[in-house]
């Protein structure tokens, strides 16, 4: 067994949590170690966000391409695929860069828990022991796998999504949440015929009705066929294809497709032989940690930080949480805030979400007041012909004060980060309004759908 020098602060886990927690606890003048079992950057930089979204950015390119040549379309998938792995590796390659000129020490292995203050490093040939003064855990997700339908040969997970070097003909995807209706959609764009099954009433289950509409219309223009009401059965697989049986109504139905993706979800990695068990460390049914405001499990000197926590599993929760653990370490008042934190889904047209929405506003008895604004009439909408969608805004009725706000539309994703601001500073609704947005920008039907909500505001008090 190979003894390393002790450490101030030891990150399991490299991904958007893990990294950037080993990042500040270095700045912060602490010895710092993180463990990697992987590749460094995590599931976020090598099969998750980053790839998903290069590929979304060439499926959207190539569409484009082939309406202006519908004979010869110049990108292939190949190119896709390349194009990804490059921004993957620029981003893989930028996260140990900077890990490396911080002073943070990689240790590559398998990490296990052997007392509440030190860890195990198994790799094939050696074995490395590193004793540590506080941990955070940052071990991250992996997907669902479902026991009807174990992945393996035609049943795939994002993982393996992610990395098919062909266009498959067909596809039928088992759970119509972000991730089934990302990956969906940009596969059908490069002429892939989609099913996808959703269990529930509407894919994309928790957005409001008129949000997901606009979303689900694209789905039937891009020619997928969404079934709700759908609980896969099993599958039976042969050498090109595979069988899909799934109930509707109580009634047995049958797909048949190339390959059937499974996107139900994802498990926290707090099993194997990370040893919580040893050190005492419980974890709730859906293997999850318990966590103060400061990140602090039950275990002062250990924290636990994003998709093995509770809440959204979302890689900038992860990041955000990572600093305020390492600043707890570091003997700061940081608290987490999450009343501010945006969840984005990258479907055609974009989806976002930040604070409260109207539903949860109604279920809290807030008397509120909605401020709406279509993109339909924008002008830089217009020249991008990206049209659907509208922004709204939750304002509390009494004070202005901006509560929660929706986007569906173009550039949803980039669009949310000021209404975010707005939340996390207080600000009002005449606050938004006043503000003088560039024209011809997306950005001003944030502003008119504020100026609509301060015109209810002073109908209210007059």
């Amino acid at each position: 067994m190979n003894q390393l020098e002790p450490v101030d602060t030891l990150v399991i886990g490299s991904g958007p949590g893990g990294y950037v927690a080993a990042l500040r606890s270095a700045q912060l003048g602490m010895k710092t170690a993180v463990v990697e079992r992987g590749q460094i950057g995590g599931v976020c930089t090598h099969v998750g966000c980053i790839p998903s979204k290069a590929l979304i950015a060439e499926a959207h390119r190539y569409n484009l391409h082939k309406q202006w040549n519908s004979a010869v379309a110049s990108a292939s998938f190949e190119d896709a695929q390349a194009f990804k792995q490059a921004v993957v590796n620029k981003q893989s390659g930028g996260v140990n860069y900077l890990l490396k000129t911080a002073g943070v020490t990689i240790l590559e292995g398998e990490a296990s828990l052997i007392d509440d203050h030190t860890v195990t490093i198994k790799r094939p040939g050696t074995d490395q022991q590193v004793s540590f003064t506080c941990a955070i855990l940052a071990t991250g997700s992996r997907p669902i796998e479902l026991q009807a339908l174990p992945f393996g040969g035609r049943i795939l997970s994002s993982t393996e999504a992610l990395s098919l070097s062909q266009i498959p003909a067909s596809l039928v995807i088992i759970g119509g949440g972000y991730i089934g209706v990302e990956l969906g959609q940009m596969y059908a764009k490069f002429g892939t015929k989609v099913t996808i099954l959703e269990g529930g009433g509407q894919v994309l289950p928790g957005f409001e009705v008129d949000l997901a509409a606009p979303v689900i219309r694209q789905l039937n223009s891009d020619g997928i066929t969404v079934i709700t009401g759908a609980t896969a059965v099993k599958a039976e697989q042969d050498a090109d294809s595979l069988t899909l049986h799934y109930l509707k109504n109580q009634e047995q139905h049958f797909v048949k497709a190339e390959y059937a993706l499974v996107t139900v979800g994802r498990k926290a990695n707090t099993d194997g032989s990370l040893g919580l068990d040893r050190i005492g460390l419980q974890v709730s049914s859906k293997g999850l940690i318990e966590t103060d405001e400061q990140c602090r499990t039950s275990i002062p000197h250990i924290f636990a930080i994003g998709d093995i926590t509770k809440g959204p599993a979302l890689a900038h929760k992860a990041s955000y949480e990572a600093k305020v653990a390492v600043e707890a370490i570091a003997g700061e008042p940081s608290a987490v805030d999450y009343k501010a934190i945006p969840l984005v889904v990258f479907s055609e047209p974009e989806l976002a979400s930040v604070g409260l929405s109207e539903t949860e506003c109604k279920a809290k008895a807030i008397p509120v007041v909605i401020g709406k604004s279509s993109f339909s009439i924008n002008g830089r909408s217009l020249a991008l012909k990206a049209t659907d969608g509208f922004v709204k805004i939750i304002a509390d009725q009494a004070s202005g004060i901006v509560l929660g706000a929706q986007i569906v539309g173009v550039e949803a994703s980039t669009l949310i980060s000021e209404l975010a601001l707005a939340i996390e500073l207080g600000a009002t609704a005449e606050d938004l309004a006043l503000t003088i947005h560039p024209h011809p920008t997306l950005g001003e039907v944030i502003m008119e759908a504020a100026e609509n909500a301060v015109r209810k505001i002073m109908r209210n008090v007059t």
